[in-house]
């Protein structure tokens, strides 16, 4: 039986196989109805996860499980368009593997987006948030078992588990074309059932300015892998105080984030655009 990191090399090789050695400097993983950035990418190759040696394979109707590589704005990049969840039965370790995989190809930075609810009283549909912290929520963790001491440290730090620099650079875009958006702390929950007034009220309570059902497992790995992380909400539906929240609706939630999703798409865009 082959090793974890030993899969990791695997499916490397594979891929750089496939797209002739093309190193992408940005790695980007596109949530729930975010999918549509891949547009404005100039495609170089595709390949669909189900071809990729180890790789696990979205079954969530809105993710279409392909790695897209090619330039954005003038960089070369690598975007996930669509993303896995522990709710479909993966682990921690399934979850994360296409970050630890983005990492060997020689990515430098690392972009992620999803839909959350909104838990601030003055949250808006269609917001945009930047992610600035977190609270895990997860039943399990990417770097549970033995560490792989070539791949990162046993205790990796998490004080800072978001870029200050990408943070304040994606506010100053937001500012300068007018969207709503501000910097907030992101819950992550097991799914797949949405969470009840009361839950809400909880996650509320205990700090969150925003809730979903991913994004943390791959920030740990990127962390442990020393990979500067950038990542941002799109508020899809209300979910504080009590007296604003509604009977969950997906087919809206996600009407709401494709919505939103062109103005996420100016931030991360234009970060790209201005880096290095």
């Amino acid at each position: 039986m082959k090793s974890y990191y030993n899969r990791i090399e695997e499916s490397t090789q594979y891929i750089q196989q496939k797209i002739n050695n093309f190193k992408p400097q940005f790695g980007i993983i596109l949530g729930t109805g975010l999918g549509n950035l891949v547009g404005d990418i100039n495609i170089s190759y595709t390949l669909p996860y189900e071809d990729i040696p180890n790789f696990p394979v979205s079954t969530v109707e809105t993710h279409k499980g392909k790695l897209i590589f090619g330039q954005l704005n003038g960089k070369d990049v690598v975007a996930m368009q669509g993303r896995f969840h522990y709710y479909e039965g993966y682990d921690a370790k399934a979850i994360t593997f296409p970050v630890r995989v983005m990492k060997m190809l020689g990515i430098q930075k690392l972009f992620i987006s999803n839909a959350a609810g909104g838990l601030r009283a003055d949250h808006q549909k269609g917001d945009l948030m930047i992610i600035k912290d977190h609270i895990n929520l997860q039943p399990d963790n990417p770097l549970r078992g033995e560490n792989i001491e070539q791949l990162g440290p046993r205790f990796p730090d998490m004080y800072e588990p978001y870029n200050m620099d990408m943070i304040e650079m994606g506010l100053l875009i937001a500012k300068e074309k007018n969207y709503r958006c501000e910097a907030g702390v992101y819950v992550s929950v097991p799914g797949p059932n949405l969470e009840t007034v009361a839950e809400y009220v909880y996650l509320n309570r205990i700090g969150a300015e925003a809730v979903g059902m991913s994004t943390i497992p791959e920030v740990i790995v990127a962390v442990h892998m020393g990979l500067p992380v950038f990542a941002i909400s799109v508020i899809t539906d209300i979910c504080f105080p009590p007296e604003r929240v509604e009977p969950a609706n997906v087919p809206d939630i996600i009407a709401t984030a494709k919505e939103a999703e062109p103005k996420m798409t100016d931030i991360i865009k234009g970060m790209i655009e201005r880096m290095v």
